[in-house]
Order: structure tokens, then C-alpha cells, then sequence
């Protein structure tokens, strides 16, 4: 029996509504490339592998690699399925996508004719101790996913949506590349272990770099404003900005909508783009 490591973060998804959920939001089409992060046991994958065109699956765990080996090897020897014993902060899309396709049913292979036009899906139960890395990783890949459905902690879930207003680097971060949209919260007990936070299932949809290009804005600047904006939170912007606006505006005021007398917290992604202009 195989039991979860506390170390990598893993809690085995056992409810067939949210599974049916993370499948459901993703959208998947049989022309689709879906990327799973921490199978863990399969349930997931058993489900993107009835939708999907091919999953590649990505586990970082070696005793639970062997034992998906085993439990798909047939899907395995098709070429439904992509199994890899790796750690997905070190995954590299540009290397790993290409080598699958030559055995990727030609129907389908438009998807995949260079890495330019490849289009992907990340789908999966991910360890909480990664998520905001996992989300830079991704969001800010050359070649970037064009959805995420992620499980993850219901707190950081309402982070990213904002829902009470108030923004962070997070949700920030998420919106200047794709739409996010908390689809259901998934309670603890739905889980083995159960974990001590209730979880919540996110999609990110539309994920591009239309934000930057259309706004020609450069990613570097921006990001290097709002996390000065928020390096003190309590602190309002007149003052966590001070430096970068002698160097940029020889001392000026903060411009538009007069937002140096706000907090960070406060600024929405549009107003980051005002500040940023």
C-alpha cells in the first residue's frame, strides 16, 4: 500500500465530483495535449485519459512512478500516455513536448507541428507547497500553457480571484496573463490524507501575453514595479515607489487617478498598467 509523503506535499483526490469537476472545466477535446502534475495514484489521469488526445504526466515520486507504470501500462504502450519520473519545477517544455508527437495520431497532429503553434492543457491535483512556483513557472513559460486547472488551497484560491477586493502579487500575476475563475471548493475530507485546509478548484483560462503586447509594456518593467508597489503593504504607494519615480520621473508625483495616496492592495491590473505607462 502505497502511502503519502508529507515531504512532497501529497494529498490522493478521492471525490468523483471533483474529479468530474477539474476534467469538466478544462474542457478537453480529443485534439488536446494535457500536462498532469503529481498523479499520485491516477485518478485524475484515468479521467483526462477518456477526454484527452494524449497526458503527460509528470511525478516527481520514484515509488509512485513505478506503480502508474504498472497501473497504465497499457495506455503507456499506446501513446495515450506520457509517463515521466521528473520534478516539475525542472520540466522543460521545448525538450519534453517534441519527443511524444511522432507517435501522437496524425489526425491530431496540427496541435504539434512546431513548438510556435504547440497548444497545451495544464489539469491537475498539485502539491500546495509549489503552487506559486508552479504558477511563475507556467504563466511565464516561453511556450505557455493555454488553460490551468489547478486544485489548490482554498485561501490561495481566494487570493487569485480577489474576492474580497483586495489584490496581491498573486492575484496580480495571474490576471496579467490569463482569466482566472474559482470553479468549487472541495472540502478536506475529500482527500487522503485529509490536509488541514479545505482546497478549491481554479481555471485559468485565455493564458497569453496579449496584456504586454497590446499595452506595449515590457514584462521586466512591469513586474519590477508591482513588487516594489507591494514590497510594504501597509505602506501607501507615494512611498514604496519613491526610488524607482527619481530614477524614471526626476521626482515627479505618481500620475493617474491619483494612486500614491493608495495601498497596493488596493490597485486593480489596469491601474498597474496606468502606473506603469
Amino acid at each position: 500500500m502505497i502511502k503519502a509523503k508529507k515531504s512532497l506535499g501529497q494529498n490522493f483526490l478521492k471525490s468523483e465530483i471533483a474529479l468530474r469537476q477539474i476534467v469538466e472545466a478544462g474542457e478537453i477535446k480529443r485534439t488536446d495535449v494535457v500536462l498532469e502534475i503529481g498523479p499520485g495514484k491516477g485518478a485524475l489521469t484515468e479521467k483526462l485519459l477518456g477526454s484527452a488526445g494524449l497526458v503527460i504526466a509528470v511525478e516527481k515520486d520514484r515509488e509512485l512512478f513505478s506503480f502508474l507504470k504498472e497501473k497504465f501500462a497499457q495506455e503507456i504502450k499506446s501513446g495515450a500516455l506520457a509517463l515521466l519520473n521528473e520534478d516539475i519545477l525542472e520540466f522543460n517544455v521545448s525538450e519534453t513536448f517534441p519527443k511524444f508527437f511522432s507517435g501522437y495520431p496524425a489526425s491530431q497532429r496540427h496541435h504539434s507541428k512546431n513548438l510556435e503553434t504547440l497548444h497545451y492543457k495544464i489539469i491537475a491535483n498539485i502539491p500546495y507547497n509549489i503552487t506559486g512556483a508552479i504558477l511563475k513557472k507556467f504563466l511565464t513559460e516561453k511556450h505557455q500553457p493555454e488553460c490551468m486547472v489547478l486544485m489548490v488551497q482554498h485561501e490561495v484560491a481566494k487570493r487569485i480571484v480577489a474576492r474580497d477586493k483586495k489584490e496581491s502579487i498573486l492575484s496580480i500575476s495571474v490576471k496579467a496573463y490569463g482569466e482566472p475563475k474559482l470553479i468549487m471548493k472541495v472540502a478536506a475530507r475529500y482527500f487522503s490524507p485529509a490536509p488541514k485546509v479545505d482546497s478549491a478548484i481554479i481555471a485559468i483560462k485565455n493564458i497569453s501575453r496579449k496584456f504586454f503586447k497590446e499595452n506595449n509594456i515590457k514584462e521586466e518593467e512591469f513586474w519590477e514595479i508591482v513588487k516594489t508597489g507591494f514590497a510594504h503593504k501597509r505602506k501607501k504607494l507615494s512611498s514604496n515607489l519613491k526610488n524607482l519615480l527619481k530614477n524614471s520621473h526626476s521626482g515627479e508625483n505618481i500620475p493617474a487617478k491619483n494612486l500614491g495616496n493608495k495601498r497596493a492592495e488596493d490597485l486593480t491590473l489596469l491601474d498597474w498598467l496606468a502606473l506603469t505607462k
